[in-house]
């Protein structure tokens, strides 16, 4: 009962909550026990349990149950006051994601008493500012069964070091940071992928991504996972090597329905709808851009959300674009939004290039432009007035012109009433 308690500690009185847990056990007839009890009055108090899709909400104080897919031993540290302490970690997971449950102290011995596959009644909270993480403050084994999904990258908490051959996505340049100790240093980081999906990579020895660029397929050895953050994190010192590899690496998308409201995707489509960049200011004062998108597959559409310079790069209806690494989460106005920044990957795969010699009629879409000459219609990228007649001499890249020379033509009044009579004679026939 003391555990039920502490979720509501807060709000009644211990004999309070007992006296409400007895008269449930009565009132049902004494067909229930009191661990059940009182959870029912947990719940009527309005701290009823979550899934652990539900740990990433605002609550202070979180209740829910949890299968152990993997956890660490006990482990002693020495404090900043010199006094030792233990700690232990788990992961547990359920129908809805994972999520690391640490044990301090006293509460770390429950490791060795806890088997992969025992289900879990946790209550806890988050760290500071930290979603990913609960600090159990009780738990106990469960009678309950758990189905669980094994979202990317959730499936261990060893730090072990790994060899990897991924195709490098992007690498970014080398940067500059304050280390504690108020020194610099310098790190560069790079978004990988391989057959289990993406993963974020960060080289304390920027030299390792030398002359590498992305699209180049790599063997990296001794990649030091970390396990607390998002998705799947690694980062190569100066034990590590980075070195091309002739292995082909393929790296899978997710259909845009399978896509929940949380965790890290790979994805790609075709743009539906696509509005024009909105400058704003961030919090340390520069100028970014933000752009809202729509991309649909066979079976389903998807929001896009492109953040910074990615909000920048050209666009129409009618583009296939690729996105990697991408952080999904629940749009301000419903269903899904997929945040493209810093630390995904966006692009629009190169398409056959042909030279073109096309004459039409200029006509504005919706936030793109077309030309149309009666029976084929291309995008075109640049500035024109709707209805203009023009000839375009050009590139074709798919569905888009690209143009190089461009001259406007001004129908002279005999073809203009051809065009007349010709439409009014489809008319009567």
């Amino acid at each position: 009962m003391l555990f039920h308690y502490a979720l509501v500690d807060d709000l009644i009185s211990k004999e309070e909550f007992e006296r409400r847990v007895e008269a449930k056990i009565e009132d049902c007839g004494d067909l229930i026990d009191e661990p059940t009890a009182a959870m029912m009055v947990v719940g009527e108090l309005g701290r009823e349990h979550v899934k652990i899709k539900g740990l990433f909400a605002k609550s202070s104080l979180f209740s829910f149950f949890g299968k152990v897919i993997d956890k660490t031993e006990p482990k002693e540290f020495d404090r900043a006051d010199g006094e030792k302490g233990w700690v232990a970690t788990l992961l547990l997971g359920d129908e809805t994601g994972t999520i690391r449950v640490v044990l301090w102290d006293e509460k770390a011995g429950a490791a060795l008493d806890t088997a992969v596959g025992d289900v879990l009644e946790v209550i806890g909270r988050h760290p500071g500012k930290s979603p990913h993480e609960i600090y159990a403050l009780a738990l106990r084994k469960a009678g309950c069964e758990i189905t669980c999904t094994m979202p990317e990258g959730a499936g261990s908490l060893s730090n072990d070091p790994v060899e990897l051959d991924a195709v490098l996505l992007a690498v970014e340049s080398p940067r500059t940071f304050t280390k504690r100790d108020g020194t610099t240093g310098e790190l560069a980081e790079a978004v990988i992928g391989d057959s289990e999906g993406t993963a974020r990579l960060v080289a304390w020895v920027p030299e390792l991504f030398a002359g590498l660029s992305a699209g180049t397929t790599v063997h990296i050895t001794n990649a030091k996972p970390n396990s607390r953050a998002e998705g799947r994190n690694y980062s190569i010192d100066e034990k590590s090597t980075v070195t091309v590899t002739a292995t082909a690496v393929a790296v899978p998308f997710t259909p845009l329905h399978s896509v929940a409201d949380q965790g890290i995707y790979s994805v790609k489509g075709t743009v539906k709808q696509i509005q024009q960049p909105r400058s704003f200011t961030t919090r340390n004062g520069t100028t970014s851009w933000v752009r809202n998108a729509l991309i649909h597959d066979a079976d389903d559409e998807l929001k896009i959300v492109l953040w910074g310079e990615t909000a920048l790069i050209p666009l129409s209806p009618g583009d296939q674009v690729e996105i990697f690494h991408a952080t999904a989460k629940p749009g301000r106005f419903g269903g899904i939004e997929l945040g493209v920044g810093r630390g995904s990957v966006f692009r629009v795969p190169k398409e056959v290039v042909r030279p073109i010699l096309f004459t039409g009629t200029i006509i504005a879409g919706p936030g793109c432009l077309f030309i149309d000459n009666g029976s084929e219609r291309y995008l075109i990228e640049g500035a024109f007035t709707h209805g203009t007649e023009v000839k375009v001499t050009g590139l074709l890249s798919g569905s888009r012109i690209l143009p190089e020379q461009v001259e406007q033509i001004v129908p002279d009044a005999e073809s203009v009433l051809l065009r007349v009579r010709q439409f009014q004679d489809g008319l009567k026939s």
